[in-house]
Order: structure tokens, then C-alpha cells, then sequence
């Protein structure tokens, strides 16, 4: 949360990315999924706004541009996991670079999966 509210979300971001997938291929990378939940969100059954969310995956997807082509980070699926549950699902995966959710919790209710996957 400190480092959403000091501005350096960004900066974490690229740096774990950057970590993540250096010496990957292209190749590689285009059977690659990746997860993205804050770290603030793990555990507290809080969730970022779909804007945040949104806004940390397009940043992803820019440095997956930038290190293997536009080609590869289009097709990469990027999901979001933080909290996300029936009453928030329809809009978290509406945004533009949210191709899907790692549901958590909400998984062991029958009922609110469904829910979920009928967002999806």
C-alpha cells in the first residue's frame, strides 16, 4: 500500500516484470499466463478498483511490448487476482488489458463462481 500511495507502483512493477522474464524467449513467452495481484490485496479482502487494476496491467503489457514485440504481449493473457468476487467481477474484467481472473475465495462457493464465470 506504501508504495501505491508513494507513487512507485510503476517502478515495482517494471522491476518485477523485468525480473521475472529476463532470458525468457518469445517463444516462451507466448505460452506464458501471468497473475497480477497487489501485494496489499493478498490476504486482507481488499481489491484494487478496476481503474488500478486496469492501469497496473496495461503497464505490463507496455514492458512485454517493449522486451519481445507488441505481437507477444498481446497475446499474452493477463489475469487479475486480487479479491475479485461476483460483485465486482463484471467491471474488474471489462477493462481493456484484464483477459481474466485467479479467483480465490470466491471459488468455494459454488454460487458465486458461477457468478463469476458468467462475467467471464
Amino acid at each position: 500500500m506504501q508504495e501505491r500511495e508513494g507513487g512507485i507502483t510503476e517502478q515495482v512493477v517494471t522491476r518485477q516484470v523485468r525480473g521475472c522474464f529476463e532470458g525468457f524467449s518469445s517463444e516462451m513467452m507466448t505460452k506464458t499466463v501471468i497473475a497480477y495481484e497487489p501485494v496489499w490485496a493478498i490476504g486482507t479482502g481488499k481489491t484494487a478498483t478496476p481503474q488500478q487494476a486496469q492501469e497496473v496491467h496495461a503497464i505490463i503489457r507496455k514492458l512485454l511490448a517493449a522486451m519481445f514485440s507488441p505481437e507477444v504481449a498481446n497475446s499474452i493473457v493477463i489475469q487479475y487476482g486480487g479479491s475479485v468476487k461476483p460483485e465486482n467481477a463484471k467491471e474488474l474484467l471489462s477493462q481493456a488489458d484484464i483477459d481474466g481472473a485467479l479467483v480465490g475465495g470466491a471459488c468455494l462457493k459454488a454460487d458465486s463462481f458461477a457468478a463469476i464465470v458468467r462475467f467471464a
